[in-house]
């Protein structure tokens, strides 16, 4: 029994050095972990990004091969119209402000009364 006491001591203690690694140190299971979260979300926000510069070109190559799309800038951003065009701008009335009952009053205007 004494001949397996110093080997198995040593094997105890090189599985916890092991476990020690595995767990709390550089490149540990949780670090691994996080790192692989953090490569997930840049990834999505890359995606996203990419989509965003593929739409952003599309539409400089319209801008740069089309009237049309000059045309439509011009009279969304800029107010321009065509000559011989008319524009008719609709303005909507103010809406008349609610009348003030003695609910409603603030107490400063029952202060002046």
């Amino acid at each position: 029994m004494r001949r397996l006491g110093w080997p198995l001591l040593v094997l105890a203690l090189l599985f916890g050095w092991l476990q020690y690694r595995l767990w709390f140190s550089e490149g540990s299971w949780g670090e691994v972990t996080s790192l692989q979260n953090q490569v997930a979300h840049q990834k999505r926000d890359n995606q996203g990004l990419q989509e965003r510069n593929n739409a952003l070109a599309a539409e400089v190559e319209d801008l740069k091969s089309g009237e049309e799309a000059v045309e439509e800038r011009a009279r969304s951003e800029l107010g321009m119209i065509k000559p011989g065009e008319k524009f008719y701008r609709v303005v909507e009335a103010p809406t008349a402000p609610a009348p003030v009952t003695e609910e409603t009053a603030t107490p400063q205007a029952e202060q002046g009364r």
